[in-house]
């Protein structure tokens, strides 16, 4: 039922122009070259425009996807255009040329599925091959890393660039224009995310670990306001945002604001160099230890030799309570409530690692993992019995070592 209605919501989100603004044809020498629907004689690049390639790109899922290249030689850095709705290449060419040379980058801009000249038939799954074969083109066709990559998403082409964004962790940045959160939030106001819902860039938002430019208009009819706010506020590394005021869904290139902003985002990404991107990105890409495998597969961990009940063997996790019988550490599954009147029974950590007691609402802990659990008559704290630890008497705040009973303690207090 749920990919059914995926599929219904997706032809309702798709509007390829019809028909296409351009058409590809291959020349005397064998390249491909761009000619306007409406005049098939006349280019739309100019004709001696050495800097463009025109491509065909095969996605794994059988498509064949056109995407222009712009190259700029003062650039240091790649742009990766994805389009919104309702456009294609033929449409965005004069913007490409604009963005490649006020912001100094190479430009690489694609069709989705069914847009354009692209065969197939558009889809958020096609959309999600076509950034990644376009992205494979980049790495060995042009030499381009995800170090000097920036993803540009407009409208619904923040699905596909969040969707790879996601997937890289050394990205240089992202730019999200116009973005949505999920496809069914554009149309009506859910708080939660169904599983029928198409492009959930608020679940993958949380995912990128580059800076994020956010750029919205205020008086946007198409997408609201409050969908680019939304990401800004949940990305991990968000950058300044720019919100147009009085900005539409289709118009902030025409904002002097617009390219502005951009282009100080731009030279501040040039200037962030790979060994200081390395160390923000370095402590999320450690391998975790042996010991914290064990935790994750419950399969896999060991179990206790007397009693036959699973054990947990990582370091992290030793605070956990221990077996009723045999006194070793014992799974979450394992763990019973401890005695509300000698604490001397290791406790459930499922609401929190000192559980209160639904009756007397008093802190408790196990005695044998040598944390502080707290009396039940005179709130003080206390050590284990069995262990012999010093407290802190709450009337001389001296420390004292634990007798072996509670009468002693409370006696040597009381002195």
């Amino acid at each position: 039922m749920g990919c059914m209605v995926s599929q219904l919501a997706a032809k309702f989100a798709f509007f390829p122009p019809s028909p296409p603004t351009y058409q590809i044809k291959k020349r005397d020498d064998g390249k491909l070259t761009v000619v306007s629907s409406s005049s098939p004689s006349m280019p739309i690049p100019l004709a001696d425009d050495n800097s463009l390639d025109v491509l065909l790109i095969d996605t794994k899922r059988g498509n064949k996807i056109v995407a222009f290249y712009l190259r700029n030689p003062c650039a240091r850095l790649t742009l990766l255009y994805s389009h919104g709705n309702a456009a294609d290449l033929g449409q965005l060419y004069d913007l490409f040329v604009q963005l490649k040379v006020n912001l100094r980058v190479n430009l690489m801009g694609y069709d989705y599925s069914g847009y354009g000249a692209s065969t197939g038939k558009p889809s958020e799954s096609n959309t999600y091959a076509d950034i990644e074969a376009v992205y494979q083109c980049l790495e060995t066709e042009y030499g381009v890393s995800q170090e000097d990559l920036i993803l540009y998403g407009q409208s619904v082409g923040s699905g596909p660039t969040l969707h790879l964004a996601a997937k890289l962790p050394r990205l240089r940045g992202v730019v999200l224009h116009s973005a949505i959160l999920s496809g069914l939030r554009v149309v009506c106001h859910v708080k939660f995310t169904f599983c029928f819902d198409i492009y959930k860039n608020i679940n993958k938002i949380k995912k990128v670990k580059c800076p994020v430019l956010v750029i919205h208009g205020t008086e946007d009819d198409v997408v609201n306001w409050l969908h680019g706010n939304g990401l800004w506020k949940m990305a991990r590394e968000p950058y300044e945002p720019l919100w147009i005021k009085g900005g539409g869904h289709c118009n902030l290139e025409l904002y002097p604001d617009y390219i502005r902003h951009l282009c100080r985002f731009i030279q501040e990404m040039e200037n962030i160099t790979t060994e200081i991107r390395l160390k923000k990105i370095r402590p999320s890409l450690r391998r975790p230890s042996v010991s914290n495998r064990w935790c994750r597969i419950k399969i896999c961990r060991p179990k206790c030799p007397d009693c036959s009940r699973p054990s947990c063997t990582c370091i992290k996790c030793s605070w956990r309570p221990k077996c009723l019988e045999c006194g070793k550490p014992s799974c979450l599954e394992c763990c019973k409530p401890s005695c509300p009147e000698c604490c001397w029974r290791p406790s459930c950590i499922k609401c929190c690692w000192r559980p209160k007691w639904p009756k007397c609402l008093r802190l408790s802990c196990c005695l044998k993992c040598s944390r502080l659990s707290c009396c039940l008559k005179c709130l003080r704290p206390s050590c284990c019995l069995k262990c012999s630890r010093p407290s802190c008497c709450l009337k001389c705040f001296s420390w004292q070592c634990c007798l072996g009973t509670r009468s002693g303690l409370n006696g040597k207090e009381d002195g």
